[in-house]
């Protein structure tokens, strides 16, 4: 099967240049339905589902090869390669940030700008580092043996704590039927791989300008993570939005498209005095 039939992928806009929307976990590219449009106008707009999420090829989730979050990466080069994309805007939600980060540095000539979208390289606390990721090792436990008990009851209760906005129940039912529409075996086996996973070392080795989009108040993401990887990527900037949540293209989409249009937005020509 081939990458785009692979991966769901779906293509709209027009431009020269390429701007790629990736989805988070327990998630699909509808949920990027109030963004993404808002750039076809200038570039050309690639949606697609990670393998095992919304319509991919489910049977290509292949477990032992999924246990990194690098064979995401190389499925989205897959796909930039096979639109014959350069230079591309790759654009990562929560886990899918992280594996952006990856896509970018094992292909950096394949993608051109990074905007990350309520990120985090690590979601557990280490305390020998004083670094503050928002779990300690007990609630990740915790949360992966619920979701091993009862999956369907876990996604219940931690949809509206992922979404906050709890004056708005509309974005946490929409939520929670997105996880509850993915396959619970693949969705526990990504929770491992997703919240277990420490990509702090990696971040170095990106050298593409990225947009950080933090929430101001995230439970899954605190806003030290932002600070932490504003510290430690070469190339970069912060945008904090007003509002709660780890899901700010659906809290807040307006904020969340005048931050990526600001951060592309070309930089003024400086003219010398005659």
């Amino acid at each position: 099967m081939d990458a785009l039939t692979r991966n769901n992928v779906t293509v709209t806009g027009a431009g020269q240049q390429a701007i790629v929307f990736v989805h988070g976990f327990g998630c699909d590219q509808h949920m990027w339905r109030l963004v993404a449009p808002a750039f076809e106008a200038r570039y050309q707009v690639v949606m697609l589902d990670l393998v095992g999420a919304g319509f991919s090829d489910l049977t290509a989730y292949d477990p032992e090869r999924y246990s990194t979050l690098s064979a995401h990466a190389e499925d989205i080069l897959e796909v930039i390669r096979a639109l014959q994309l350069r230079d591309v805007v790759l654009v990562g939600h929560s886990v899918s940030a992280t594996i952006s980060m990856l896509a970018a540095i094992q292909d950096p000539a394949l993608i051109g700008r990074l905007v990350l979208v309520a990120p985090s390289p690590r979601f557990l606390n280490d305390a020998a580092t004083g670094y503050v990721g928002g779990f300690e090792q007990t609630d990740i436990e915790e949360l992966l043996d619920a979701m091993d008990s009862n999956y369907l009851g876990w996604s219940g209760a931690i949809t509206p704590v992922i979404m906050g906005n709890p004056e708005r129940p509309e974005l946490t039912e929409e939520l929670n039927n997105s996880f509850c529409r993915t396959d619970p075996t693949i969705a526990r086996h990504f929770a491992r791989v997703t919240f277990l996973g420490d990509h702090r070392a990696v971040l170095p080795q990106v050298h593409q300008p990225a947009l950080i989009l933090q929430c101001a108040q995230d439970t899954l993401a605190p806003l030290s993570v932002g600070q932490y990887l504003q510290q430690h990527l070469l190339n970069n900037q912060l945008v904090v939005i007003k509002t709660s949540g780890h899901c700010p293209h659906l809290s807040a989409p307006e904020a969340t498209i005048a931050a990526i249009e600001s951060f592309l937005a070309p930089a003024p020509v400086a003219y010398e005095r005659a």
